[in-house]
């Protein structure tokens, strides 16, 4: 095996987000730019970190040209153990969880999350530290600088890795073990979950599930969880065949592109006790019932507690962490269970350093990202599980379990509205106009709502000391209401301006309300505050869930 030292130019697009370096698949097929990249993560590592290595994707459109890509580099760059999920397959729970059982110095995880596959699709790559968690800022900002400078790349010379079987490879002092995918984190969820219990009820067909994987990553999982070892029907199973453009749909599990699922939960008659999505890397989840949708926020704040009914998490809580934008839901939880409720920035690797030093086990996101201290990513798949196994433990409905939760803790009604592919310009704009209004805000009167508190959410890491500012902007109404206005980081084209509207209604209020109509004063608020459809031209939202 020969390495070649390749002489390249930079690039000045490569700074990675909050979930690593997305662009259309197009753009990384430009001459050297995944090499760049990769090579700009290989530079950024210590030497004691360059051993071993995990690598593996989603499925989705180029992941199988840049997987035999970066395995070459590797090798260039001296790597000792390199692991690939068999078919270059990984859900990104799962790398996080190999990371962390095999000890690897890291991984690098091929997908674009949600975002449309294909051609004309969407491609990502991003890097997991050791922790199995996503690369810190001051990481990801070392990669960028080292990108942004870059001159040469190392490649070995090498024909195309088999991937489609088990096997284990050597060149010289280096090796590539090609391993399933699946049963590591089968095992491990089997360990959290009472599998008995379900099982016992799915044969007795006392409990049913309708699962839709996207044809995303997921549905090799799938198989193996919810058929092969809880026995649910194969017809629970749907869009279960990983494809590389998920057969032309939107792999983002929320109302607006899971019909077909929403269709079937919405039956007069015969629908499935519960009704589930994960998205195109395996990371996000969506929950809904009969005729019925969980919030990602109500899902979190449930969860957590309930996590006393659930084998894996008897023991307690350490703690419990929300993205900024989340609601505040799980906070009255953690208050009742008297332990603290952090609130981060949004962005997983937040939570890594909670998770790390002992601080939390819950986490969340509004962002249909829901986990725990099992790994060190969000987990749809064993967000699913939670509530399959605590439908079997309560014996109720969905419905039914949301409700005696909000009777107990009161409803913090709910919605995020997404502008989608928005102008960059003119989105940064308009939050740069209402930052500048911040000091004037507190006081001012709005039809019914007096806001009380306006800031740009300021983060600093209560474990390393680090501080992320301009996390998003806050409009607070007292504890009655708040409005948050942020700028995404997960698109390819133009701009997602994201807004989110939260109104808590007291145990004793009108709990049973459709959301929208309930927050409509809300929203109006918000569009005084936020002009986005008069400056856009739009006439609302791409989204709302």
């Amino acid at each position: 095996m020969q390495t070649r030292t390749v002489s390249t130019s930079p690039y000045k697009d490569q700074a990675p987000g909050t979930s690593g370096l997305r662009k259309r698949v197009g753009h990384f097929q430009q001459p050297h730019y995944l090499e760049n990249f990769t090579q700009s993560i290989f530079d950024s590592l210590a030497a004691d970190q360059r051993h071993s290595l995990l690598i593996g994707g989603d499925g989705r459109y180029y992941n199988d040209t840049a997987i035999q890509t970066i395995l070459r580099m590797a090798l260039g760059n001296g790597f000792r153990r390199i692991v690939v999920g068999q078919h270059g397959y990984l859900s990104t729970p799962a790398a996080s969880l190999l990371i962390r059982k095999y000890q690897l110095d890291g991984g690098i995880i091929l997908s674009a999350s949600h975002n449309p596959g294909g051609p004309q699709g969407d491609f990502g790559i991003k890097f997991n530290t050791r922790n199995g968690g996503p690369a810190p800022e001051r990481l990801t900002n070392r990669i960028y600088q080292l990108a942004s400078s870059l001159e040469q790349y190392h490649i070995a010379e090498l024909d195309p890795v088999p991937l489609h079987e088990c096997a284990t490879y050597q060149f010289g002092d280096s090796r590539i073990e090609i391993i399933d995918p699946v049963g590591d984190y089968s095992d491990l969820m089997e360990q959290l979950f009472d599998f008995e219990l379900i099982r016992e009820q799915f044969a007795a067909g006392e409990l049913h599930i309708a699962y839709d994987a996207m044809h995303a990553i997921t549905g090799p999982y799938a198989r193996e969880i919810f058929q092969q070892r809880l026995g649910a029907p194969q017809s629970s199973l749907l869009n279960a065949e990983p494809l590389s453009d998920f057969g032309g749909a939107h792999p983002d599990p929320n109302l607006a592109h899971a019909e077909q699922l929403l269709a079937i939960m919405n039956q007069e008659n015969g629908a499935p006790d519960l009704g589930a999505a994960s998205d195109g890397d395996g990371d996000r989840n969506m929950i809904l019932g009969r005729r019925f949708f969980v919030t990602p926020s109500d899902s979190l704040a449930v969860m957590v507690a309930n996590a006393h009914r659930i084998p894996g998490y008897r023991e307690g809580l350490l703690g419990v962490a929300r993205s900024m934008p989340t609601s505040r839901a799980v906070d009255r939880v953690a208050e009742r269970l008297e332990v603290t409720s952090y609130e981060t920035p949004t962005g997983w690797k937040f939570f890594g350093n909670l998770l790390d030093d002992g601080r939390i086990t819950f986490c969340g996101e509004e962002s249909f990202g829901t986990g725990s201290g099992h790994i060190r990513e969000k987990d749809g798949l064993w967000a699913i599980l939670f509530w399959l196994n605590l439908l079997a433990v309560r014996r109720q409905s969905v419905a039914a379990i949301v409700a005696s939760h909000w009777q107990e803790y009161g409803r913090d009604y709910y919605a995020r509205y997404d502008y989608e592919n928005i102008d960059s310009s003119i989105a940064e704009q308009l939050v740069s106009d209402l930052r500048g209004q911040l000091t004037e805000l507190p006081g001012q009167r709005i039809a019914d709502f007096v806001i009380t508190r306006a800031d740009d959410f300021c983060y600093k890491d209560p474990v390393d000391g680090s501080l992320s500012e301009h996390q998003g902007i806050r409009i607070l109404f007292g504890e009655q209401a708040r409005i948050v206005v942020r700028l995404s980081g997960t698109g390819t084209d133009g701009a997602t301006l994201r807004l989110y509207f939260e109104q808590y209604e007291p145990p004793t209020g009108q709990l049973e309300l459709p959301t929208e109509e309930f927050l409509q004063p809300l929203v109006e608020v918000g569009e005084n505050l936020l002009p986005v459809c008069q400056k856009t031209g739009r006439s609302g939202p791409n989204v709302i869930t």
